[in-house]
C-alpha cells in the first residue's frame, strides 16, 4: 500500500469556536483544542511499537490482508462522505488485522484515518492518541515525511487547546526535521503553523514574518490550498496589528485566488476578513458589497450555516451604524435559520443580541 500523509486542516478563523472540558474540549472565547500529558502517551507509543515487532502470523494468509485493505478503503470513503462514526468502525476492524500481521505502514495509515474521524466527532483525546501512535510508527520506520506532518497535526491540537508553548515546541521539532531532510512542503506547513503560535501569543510582527517565509515555500511546491490558508493567516495578523492597507491587499489576493480555483472555504474566509477591515477603516459601502457577495455564494452552495452567518454579519453591521430596524430584520432571519438548523445555542445568542439592541434603541428614543 502506498502511504499518503494527511494534514488536519484547522483554519485559524474557526479555532475560537469550541470549548474544552478538562483538557480535550474547546474554549469558546479563545482562538482553537487539546492539552495533553506527554509522558504517558510516549510510553504507550513505545509499548505499541514493541508489540508490532512480533513475528508475522502467516495463518491469516493473503486473504486477511486483502480484507483489511478493503476495510481501510471503505473507512476512507466513509470519512470523505461524512460518516466518521462508520469510518472508525471500519478502521478499528482493519487495525486489528494489521496488528496481528505486523504491517506497520498500514497501521500508520489506519491511525491517520482514525485520528481525523475522532477529531471530526469532537473526540479529541482519542484523536490525539491515534496521532501519537501514528508518530511512533513513523519514528520506528524512519518515515521522516510522516513525522513532519503528524507533528504538525499534534501541534495544531495543542494550539487549539490554547497551549501555545507545547504547540510551539512540537512544531519546531517538525520544522527541524523538514529542514534536515529538505522537505519543502513540510517547511512551509511548519512555518505557517508557527506563525499561528506567534499570533496566539500576541507577537503579530513575528507571525507576519513567519507567514511571509512560509508563503515562499508553499509557492515553490505549488501547494495552492496551503498558500491560500497562509495568505488568510497573514491577513489575520495584519488585521490584528492594525495595518489595514496590507490587510486588505492580502485578503484581496486570497479572495481572488480562491475564487479562480473554486476554493469556497478560503474565499468566504477572505471575504470575512475584508468585511472586518473595511468596516474598521470606515468603508461601509465596500463592506456591504462584500457581504452581498458572501450571501450569494452561501446561497449558491445551499450552505445554510454560512447563510446564517451572513445574516448575522449584516445585522451586526447595521446595528453598528444605528440602523436598528434593518438590523432587527436580519437578526430575525438569522434566528429562523438557527431554528431550521436546530442550533439552539446560536438561537439563544441571537435572541439575546436582538433583545439588547432593542433595549438600547428604546433607551435612545426615551432620551
Amino acid at each position: 500500500m502506498r502511504q499518503r500523509q494527511t494534514i488536519l486542516n484547522f483554519p485559524s478563523s474557526i479555532i475560537p469556536k469550541y470549548r474544552l472540558v478538562n483538557k480535550y474540549k474547546f474554549f469558546s472565547s479563545s482562538l482553537l483544542l487539546l492539552a495533553v500529558l506527554l509522558n504517558p502517551l510516549v510510553a504507550n507509543a513505545v509499548d505499541i511499537t514493541e508489540q508490532l515487532h512480533r513475528p508475522l502470523n502467516n495463518s491469516f494468509g493473503r486473504q486477511s490482508r486483502d480484507d483489511a485493505d478493503a476495510l481501510l478503503r471503505v473507512g476512507q470513503q466513509q470519512y470523505t462522505s461524512g460518516y466518521p462514526e462508520k469510518a472508525i468502525d471500519s478502521g478499528l476492524q482493519a487495525l486489528e488485522t494489521y496488528q496481528l500481521i505486523g504491517d506497520l505502514r498500514a497501521k500508520g495509515l489506519t491511525y491517520d484515518l482514525l485520528a481525523k474521524a475522532y477529531i471530526q466527532l469532537g473526540r479529541y483525546k482519542e484523536g490525539e492518541d491515534a496521532l501519537r501512535r501514528q508518530l511512533a510508527i513513523a519514528r520506528d520506520t524512519q518515515d521522516f515525511q510522516a513525522q513532519i506532518f503528524v507533528l504538525n497535526n499534534i501541534g495544531t491540537l495543542f494550539l487549539q487547546a490554547g497551549e501555545a508553548i507545547p504547540a510551539g515546541k512540537t512544531l519546531e521539532e517538525a520544522l527541524k526535521i523538514a529542514q534536515n531532510v529538505k522537505n519543502v512542503e513540510g517547511e512551509g506547513l511548519s512555518l505557517s503553523n508557527l506563525g499561528l503560535v506567534s499570533a496566539r501569543q500576541g507577537d503579530f510582527n513575528k507571525a507576519i514574518k513567519l507567514y511571509e517565509t512560509a508563503l515562499i515555500y508553499r509557492r515553490r511546491t505549488g501547494d495552492l490550498r496551503g498558500e491560500l490558508n497562509t495568505l488568510n493567516n497573514l491577513g489575520d495578523a495584519y488585521l490584528a496589528a492594525g495595518n489595514y492597507q496590507d490587510t486588505i491587499a492580502t485578503y484581496g489576493a486570497a479572495m481572488g485566488m480562491a475564487r479562480i480555483n473554486r476554493d469556497r472555504a478560503n474565499q468566504i474566509r477572505a471575504i470575512d476578513g475584508l468585511v472586518t477591515a473595511h468596516t474598521a477603516a470606515g468603508r461601509y459601502e465596500r463592506a456591504f458589497e462584500l457581504l452581498q457577495q458572501r450571501l450569494i455564494l452561501a446561497q449558491e452552495l445551499q450552505n445554510l450555516p454560512e447563510q446564517l452567518r451572513s445574516f448575522e454579519s449584516y445585522a451586526q453591521l447595521y446595528e453598528q451604524l444605528g440602523n436598528y430596524p434593518t438590523a432587527q430584520n436580519f437578526y430575525e432571519r438569522a434566528i429562523i435559520l438557527s431554528q431550521s438548523l436546530e442550533d439552539s445555542k446560536k438561537e439563544v445568542l441571537l435572541r439575546d443580541r436582538l433583545t439588547q439592541m432593542l433595549k438600547r434603541r428604546i433607551k435612545g428614543t426615551g432620551d
